[in-house]
């Protein structure tokens, strides 16, 4: 049975005394301060609810900064789900942030722009049902789509590049370090409470001293890869990827202005993924890397071979790039990506308080919004079983 709201008290983040919040709002705490953290406690914000903050890392030390930031439909090129209730679910939170993308992309201070994103493949994809089911989704649903073989020479793709089908569509593409500085902003403005804090063990143990603690009726675990201790979920596990970041000024090469794709092999080991995509005014982002179970992040090219490899094989694919010269102050990102077999992981965990946001693998950008809203329509929904003006 779901424990009844109870007076809604928090402490200060300063370390003041605990005081007494107003009776008449909601109040969550969300766990992580990624982008599905960050998107979450500013719609619940705007939808009424008094939100504290809560993670150990902020901006730059997420992992949400390392992410390419393409926005796909789902499953992304670094995560083949198939599961098709996994992907039902994943297509309608893709569409939902979508819309909202499209939107921010008007404002340059959000970090977001629209450009074409080509999709390229080895076979063509009427003979792949999965590729042709996805195909038909997009061609439905996102603006701009074209289906023509013809893109790969336009685009200057190597013709020794194996690739024979191809589509574009108009994609959302995120600088994620302007995005999560724009996010943050925006929850400042929204009355958002932020603490550093490191939560551990599972939350379904310590459920009743986190909601006193925070002064709050309603937990949301959006914690990442987090999520594997926080849910006592074993089958969150760490996807390492990495991302090469090259000039892209039009000083050494012509400018890149579309993003290009091609997935890994469904169902193999094999490193052959192609992740080429445009970030901001002046960087182009090189990869990519899908290597379960790796931890470590402390990755270079002089000393790790798979970068170098993947560094080639977008050189291989767009020959344009042999100039590139990678950026001199931050020419690598390398992080975890939180995936989670069965996919995404959002629900009210039953009898608790606690709503779960997290296992979204190489696509927390691309569902963002979707979720975010998502988790808000639980919480509402709570709210309103608890019946508290």
């Amino acid at each position: 049975m779901s424990k009844p709201f109870r007076q809604s008290r928090f402490r200060d983040p300063a370390g003041g005394a605990v005081m007494t919040a107003r009776l008449d709002r909601p109040s969550a705490l969300v766990i992580g301060a990624g982008v599905s953290g960050w998107t979450t406690a500013l719609v619940l914000a705007r939808r009424g609810w008094r939100v504290v903050v809560a993670a150990d890392r902020f901006g730059v030390d997420t992992v949400s900064t390392v992410a390419g930031a393409l926005w796909e439909w789902p499953p992304s090129v670094c995560g083949r789900h198939h599961d098709q209730s996994v992907l039902g679910r994943s297509a309608e939170w893709a569409q939902y942030s979508y819309i909202r993308f499209a939107r921010l992309a008007a404002d340059p201070r959000t970090g977001v722009s629209l450009r074409p994103a080509v999709f390229y493949f080895t076979r063509p994809v009427d003979e792949d049902p999965a590729e042709l089911a996805k195909m038909t989704e997009v061609e439905r649903f996102v603006p701009g789509f074209v289906r023509d073989p013809e893109l790969i020479a336009a685009h200057g793709v190597s013709p020794d590049a194996g690739v024979v089908d191809a589509y574009s569509y108009l994609a959302p593409t995120i600088d994620t370090d302007w995005y999560l500085a724009w996010l943050a902003r925006q929850a400042e403005a929204a009355g958002i409470t932020v603490v550093r804090r490191t939560v551990r063990g599972a939350l379904a143990e310590q459920e009743d001293e986190l909601l006193a603690e925070f002064g709050v009726e309603l937990i949301v675990n959006c914690s990442g890869l987090g999520a594997r201790e926080l849910a006592d979920d074993p089958t969150v596990v760490p996807h390492r990827g990495a991302l090469l970041r090259a000039v892209n000024d039009g000083s050494h090469m012509a400018r890149v202005t579309a993003a290009h794709a091609v997935a890994n092999d469904a169902g193999t080991d094999n490193q052959d993924m192609v992740f080429i995509v445009p970030r901001g005014a002046n960087r182009l982002l090189l990869g990519g890397l899908v290597e379960p179970g790796e931890y470590g992040t402390d990755l270079s090219l002089d000393d790790y071979a798979p970068l170098r490899e993947m560094l080639d094989r977008c050189r291989r694919f767009l020959p344009s790039l042999r100039e590139a010269h990678l950026d001199a102050v931050d020419p690598v990102r390398v992080g975890l990506r939180p995936f989670r077999e069965g996919g995404v992981r959002l629900q009210l965990e039953p009898g608790s308080r606690i709503v779960h946001n997290y296992g979204h693998g190489g696509a927390g950008v691309t569902l963002s919004w979707g979720c975010a809203d998502e988790v808000a329509q639980l919480a509402d929904a709570l709210h309103a079983r608890q019946g508290v003006a």
